[in-house]
């Protein structure tokens, strides 16, 4: 629901808030070639509907603080990168069911109500690590995203073209509009699990979820025999979520709420900086500190705690339960010796926030034929980790951050399936980092819900 109307900046106190990252250094932005040809895009953009609303961005500042408390758990999945050709309503469709089976198990094993967050409807930025990429001496500048530009390497498609902003918001509004049919239409209905499992129950892995939705089907009757009213368990609250990476972008979706006369990036509910641009004075922190959604922020291995309290100063001051999320990306052999002193110190300072692991990004490695993929068991260890270093200072683990689809794929190593290094080969799909597939996002959900439990 909206909370207020969302204007385009009105008040020259807004205006000065919102462009206060333009005078920070600004990292892993695209080369325009025609300065005007951004700026014109950027108008149309401002011009534009907000693609989320103010009441809806509130309420997940409620969940968030729930989270941060132990009385909700985040899980937070989608795409390492959305492309455009896979924006389709059967992909759209499998990543919703994916997250919404992995809430289940979560939800009635572990009795915990789930925040469920897509890294969908946006996620079509990426950081990268040099900006150009040479194959067979011929360089052009990197791959950064369908925003940005093409991953088809020819120099036509890997120059940075800003009509690609439009088109990346034309997509994530069908996006969020395809979701907000699945969730609010009757589909996510917790009487609904079978059906959720159509397509997939070929595979003898996805038994334990069969027998989950048995058991689910069974409390289902009882309520209903009980007289219980199922209105509320037709619809979900399933909210969005992307690296505020591109800062034209994110500039061009910032709405002045007419009611309360705070700023939201309506580009989505909640938005990160990633581990290549969290400094505490550059723009996209910066960016973040101008507007109400609640903000993420990705710590590595290098983090100080003095770092983290400047990012704490600087993206949540006041103190503001649901505010602030850190999402942490150590590695599986280092989370258990790396995390403990940073916990303290935020323990120490007394500012709440709402911890969240991303077990991926730190346990990415090359397998000997060349592709870039993960361990599931790493993975999970990295997980475990996580939840023995909070439970050790009487902390909260308050959720986990994924990077999965709904199809089959073959991108990350071992899993029910035991894919192997060979088996990469067979549907390797990602355009740049791997996911889980569906059957390795339901085994996560089943451990952590045990972690949940203990």
């Amino acid at each position: 629901m909206l909370a207020g109307v969302m204007s385009e900046l009105g008040t020259p106190h807004a205006t000065a808030r919102a462009s206060a990252w333009r005078a920070r250094p600004a990292a892993q932005q695209p080369a325009y070639p025609d300065a005007g040809e951004l700026a014109a895009v950027s108008a149309d953009l401002r011009s534009r509907p907000p693609l989320v609303f103010a009441g809806e961005v509130d309420s997940l500042r409620k969940l968030m603080a729930k989270a941060s408390k132990g009385e909700a758990f985040v899980l937070m999945g989608g795409d390492c990168a959305e492309s455009f050709a896979d924006n389709t309503a059967l992909n759209i469709r499998l990543k919703v069911q994916t997250i919404l089976q992995m809430a289940a198990v979560l939800t009635y094993g572990a009795s915990t109500p789930v925040v469920k967050i897509g890294r969908m409807a946006g996620q079509y930025a990426k950081p990268r690590s040099a900006d150009t990429e040479t194959r067979d001496g011929l360089t052009l500048p990197s791959y950064r995203g369908d925003s940005v530009n093409s991953h088809e390497f020819t120099l036509q498609a890997r120059v940075p073209d800003p009509h690609r902003m439009l088109d990346a918001y034309l997509r994530s509004g069908t996006t969020l509009n395809l979701i907000r049919a699945f969730t609010m239409g009757g589909y996510a209905d917790l009487r609904e699990v079978h059906s959720w499992n159509r397509g997939f129950t070929a595979n003898p892995a996805y038994s334990r979820f069969e027998s989950l939705a048995e058991e689910i089907d069974r409390a289902m009757r009882f309520m209903e025999a009980a007289g219980v009213d199922f209105d509320a368990l037709r619809q979900v609250d399933f909210y969005a979520a992307h690296e505020a990476l591109l800062l034209e972008y994110e500039d061009a979706m910032i709405r002045e709420d007419s009611r309360s006369g705070r700023l939201y990036d309506t580009s989505a509910h909640l938005l990160w900086v990633g581990e290549r641009t969290r400094g505490a004075e550059d723009a996209h922190v910066a960016l973040l500190e101008g507007v109400h959604n609640p903000a993420g922020v990705k710590i590595g291995p290098t983090t100080t705690p003095a770092q983290l309290i400047d990012l704490i100063d600087h993206l949540n001051p006041d103190g503001d339960p649901g505010r602030l999320c850190i999402i942490t990306r150590m590695g599986a052999g280092r989370i258990r010796q790396l995390l403990p002193p940073l916990v303290e110190t935020v323990q120490a300072d007394g500012r709440p926030v709402t911890w969240i692991t991303d077990p991926m990004h730190g346990n990415t490695i090359t397998a000997d034929n060349g592709f870039k993929t993960r361990r599931f068991e790493e993975i999970m260890d990295e997980v475990r980790g996580f939840f023995e270093v909070h439970r050790a200072l009487g902390t909260v683990p308050g959720g986990i951050h994924v990077e999965l689809t709904g199809d089959d794929v073959t991108e990350c190593l071992g899993g029910g399936e035991h894919i192997d290094e060979a088996g990469l080969a067979e549907r390797y799909e990602t355009l740049v980092d791997p996911r889980l597939n569906h059957q390795q996002s339901l085994e996560m959900a089943f451990e952590v819900a045990e972690m949940l439990r203990s």
